[in-house]
């Protein structure tokens, strides 16, 4: 099991630094009313979405991913795959992140105004959203349960695998919800500075974050191909 989780943790790390789920999670729980709660629907919807891409990923293609394992023995070529395109999507996206330089003076983007005044169970929605249309959490979620379903270590410790995956994919929205739980007030401060040097360094953390993965999974990717 130990060898499993760290074989999954580049993408953990890679599903976790993803600075827009973080900042949406952090105006939701600055929201003046509610927040506490909005935040934990966002992190339940996100969570949904992602337990039913593990459902859909054991009917579909987990008996295939399975085989091609057994008969090669290493990664087999659905995970080289998902891993393949996992690095082309991220350095894609490291690209038009570097090409598009952000300006100071520009407003913030509609939707970010907009959240403190979402409800609970829009809130929800937006983390099932975030999921289900972004791609890379797609191939970062396939790619883990592939990993997982190459490692052969039986229906339990998959099960548990693939829940810890989750849990640890998502420290990055459950680490303030829970500052928030603990620390009410002081709290408040504390995610407000925290979401200014996000917002305000985002361009430079996904070009960062991007191209180091993207390299690493692209690396991955074709040395399981060939």
């Amino acid at each position: 099991m130990g060898s499993l989780i760290l074989s999954l943790l580049p993408l953990i790390l890679g599903g976790t630094l993803v600075p827009a789920q973080i900042i949406i999670n952090i105006l939701l729980l600055q929201s003046p009313r509610q927040g506490l709660l909005k935040s934990a629907a966002y992190v339940c919807g996100m969570t949904l979405l992602r337990l039913l891409q593990g459902l859909f990923f054991l009917l579909v293609l987990g008996r295939s991913t399975a085989d091609s394992a057994g008969k090669s023995g290493g990664k087999g070529p659905v995970v080289s795959t998902l891993l393949l395109v996992l690095g082309i999507l991220l350095l894609i996206t490291a690209y038009k992140k570097w090409l598009k330089e952000d300006d100071p003076d520009a407003p913030p983007p509609r939707w970010l105004t907009r959240i403190a005044s979402l409800t609970p169970l829009k809130a929800f929605g937006i983390g099932f959203s975030i999921v289900l249309i972004g791609p890379k959490f797609w191939v970062f979620t396939l790619s883990a349960l592939g990993t997982i379903s190459e490692a052969k270590v039986g229906l339990q410790s998959s099960i548990v695998a693939f829940f810890l995956f989750i849990l640890l994919t998502q420290t990055s929205v459950l680490l303030p919800l829970f500052i928030r739980i603990i620390s009410p007030r002081r709290s408040q401060t504390m995610l407000q500075k925290f979401s200014t040097w996000l917002t305000r360094y985002d361009r430079v953390i996904l070009i960062v974050v991007s191209f180091a993965f993207g390299v690493f999974f692209l690396y991955q990717g074709v040395s399981g191909l060939v």
